[in-house]
């Protein structure tokens, strides 16, 4: 995922290169938002799979996979055992949540519980509404500060448009879904009421 674009291969920054890159602009914690998108996307194909039964290989695969892509925002070692542990703790926090919702959904996340697909998709929205602005706010708040220090003026790399779009799918998808699922239990609560007026 590129970030920055640019006409030399030392511009061809990826996000997680970004996030390291930038803790020398003194931004703090705030530059780990660079790393929500592995975590946002696994949370995000964790939602979907709610209401898939247990049974089946492809919910143990999918579940699987998004503890893997998770996994990309994992910190390097040294870090973790270095002086400025405490930077990394959210990252950490965010992939242990990844893992927690995997094993909540294989408990009670299964077709014996309804009202849970609407309420994941609800989440999905969430989830990627904030793997769309975090990044991206990051991104316009460091991007001048490389312009400055290369003396060029920098675009947007695929890696700002890509993320945009993908969780504006993800946003999009789930909110239509979740309309699709109120809309036949609204027009039965009417359907009802007009029958009960009729009688």
């Amino acid at each position: 995922m590129v970030w920055l674009p640019g006409p030399s291969a030392g511009l061809q920054l990826l996000g997680f290169e970004m996030g390291e890159w930038t803790k020398f602009f003194g931004l703090g914690v705030k530059r780990n938002w660079f790393y929500l998108p592995p975590i946002t996307l696994a949370l995000t194909m964790l939602f979907f799979t709610v209401g898939w039964n247990n049974g089946r290989y492809q919910t143990w695969f999918f579940r699987g996979v998004a503890i893997v892509v998770s996994l990309l925002a994992f910190p390097a070692l040294e870090d973790l055992t270095g002086s400025s542990q405490s930077e990394y703790l959210s990252r950490l926090v965010g992939i242990a949540l990844v893992v927690v919702v995997a094993g909540l959904l294989t408990l009670f996340g299964g077709a014996k519980r309804p009202w849970l697909r609407p309420a994941s998709r609800v989440l999905m929205v969430v989830v990627g509404l904030v793997g769309l602005i975090l990044p991206t706010l990051i991104y316009l708040e460091v991007r001048p500060f490389v312009s400055d220090l290369l003396r060029l003026e920098l675009g947007y790399g695929p890696g700002v448009w890509l993320n945009g779009v993908g969780h504006t799918a993800v946003v999009l998808l789930a909110a239509w879904q979740l309309a699709k699922k109120i809309a036949p239990s609204t027009s039965s609560v009417v359907e009802s009421a007009d029958e009960v007026v009729i009688k």
